[in-house]
């Protein structure tokens, strides 16, 4: 039986495909969508499978970006789906994952631009095109765009790069969470002006409370490419008490941002 819905994509961008592939599933069930972590088993034969995958699904969505066009494989189930929406049996949708340029066979049609709205609003345009409980268990649904890595120098400085692994940050607003009084640090971000200050007494949904320091940049969207630093200084001998970044994601909504660490 061949699947209603075709999720073309390279491993490397499994974390985000995969938020799609469980939505979808979601709705159609297991056996229409091929996503290759269940519709593969143990034992079955890659090539085989992935044709039987391709046997003139209605949808198929091709997951753009730096990996997928390096990809041999990736680049053998594009031209396998083309031939098919040739002969009229197949529609494409490109998804735009990062911030590659698509290529121009994929110009043709209306695509998905991830990279830009985000991954939800990505994920309902997605439903939407294909109009819309498996024992297959995600292993990414917990998955972030964003993370952060800190490095303490000797002097005690805290220095901290948030990156953007897959998609466009519109909203790059930050609290950095402390232990420390305002008097006992100093901060900026990477030498850009921002907005923002001291935000005593923040407390988090497990009830444990802690002062922060809100940064939002004036004029730097967060990207893949451009990641945001921040310094955090101590002004006398009181060490730093670093706790954590929390990102809005919208007026009254914080969430944590994962330590790569």
């Amino acid at each position: 039986m061949s699947h209603k819905i075709f999720l073309s994509h390279n491993f490397s961008d499994k974390p985000i495909v995969e938020a799609v592939a469980v939505k979808l599933t979601g709705i159609f069930g297991e056996d229409q969508v091929f996503y290759d972590s269940w519709s593969i088993k143990p034992g079955d034969g890659i090539i085989d499978q992935m044709n039987k995958g391709l046997e003139a699904p209605e949808f198929v969505f091709f997951f753009v970006s730096a990996n997928s066009l390096d990809s041999g494989m990736v680049r053998l189930e594009w031209q396998n789906a083309l031939y098919s929406a040739s002969k009229g049996h197949t529609r494409i949708i490109p998804v735009r994952v990062d911030g590659t340029a698509m290529p121009p066979v994929l110009m043709q049609t209306l695509y998905i631009d991830m990279h830009t709205i985000g991954l939800d609003p990505a994920i309902a345009q997605i439903v939407s095109v294909t109009q819309g409980n498996a024992s297959f268990t995600p292993q990414h649904q917990g998955f972030s765009n964003l993370s952060y890595s800190v490095l303490t120098e000797e002097n005690g400085t805290k220095k901290i790069v948030v990156n953007a692994s897959h998609l466009l940050e519109p909203n790059p607003h930050f609290l950095v969470l402390i232990g420390n009084s305002e008097g006992e640090l100093t901060w900026k971000m990477g030498g850009s002006p921002f907005i923002g200050g001291f935000d005593p007494g923040y407390v988090l949904t497990d009830g444990s409370k802690h002062n922060g320091i809100n940064m939002k940049p004036l004029s730097q969207a967060l990207s893949p490419n451009y990641p945001l630093r921040i310094e955090l200084k101590q002004t006398g001998t009181t060490t730093i008490d670093f706790r954590g970044i929390l990102h809005q994601k919208s007026e009254h909504s914080w969430i944590p941002v994962p330590n790569i660490q």
